[in-house]
Parts: C-alpha cells; sequence; structure tokens
C-alpha cells in the first residue's frame, strides 16, 4: 500500500513549520511586551498554520489511488 501524496511540497511544508514556529514563540513575546490584544493575531496566524500542516498530514497519510481492476 502506497502514501497518499499531500498537497505541500517539501519546501513549503518546511516553510509551514517554520512560519508556526515564528507565529507561535512570537505570541506570548507580544503578549508580555504590548499592553493591547494584538497578540491574539499571532496567536490566530500559528493556529491556521498548524491547520493547514495537520490537512497535509491526513492527505498523506490516507492510501494512494491506485489503478481499478475493471
Amino acid at each position: 500500500m502506497q502514501q497518499g501524496s499531500g498537497f505541500l511540497t517539501p519546501r513549503q511544508r518546511r516553510l509551514a513549520w517554520l512560519g508556526f514556529l515564528l507565529a507561535a514563540i512570537q505570541a506570548p513575546v507580544a503578549a508580555k511586551l504590548v499592553s493591547d490584544g494584538s497578540w491574539l493575531f499571532s496567536l490566530i496566524v500559528a493556529l491556521m498554520v498548524a491547520i493547514v500542516i495537520i490537512a497535509d498530514d491526513a492527505t498523506r497519510r490516507r492510501p494512494a489511488e491506485g489503478p481499478s481492476a475493471d
């Protein structure tokens, strides 16, 4: 059984992980330094990137469609 391929290329996947980590680290730092709620934007961006990474993982784990026996 072959694994399916995701919709992100390996390079895009690495960049998504980098973006997630940077946004996830920046959110608590901004919360400490800024008195308003603008740090929530970084948190929302990190969550959106995480959803894309999870969706790509789910697509990759699905078995690839093989040739039909028809």
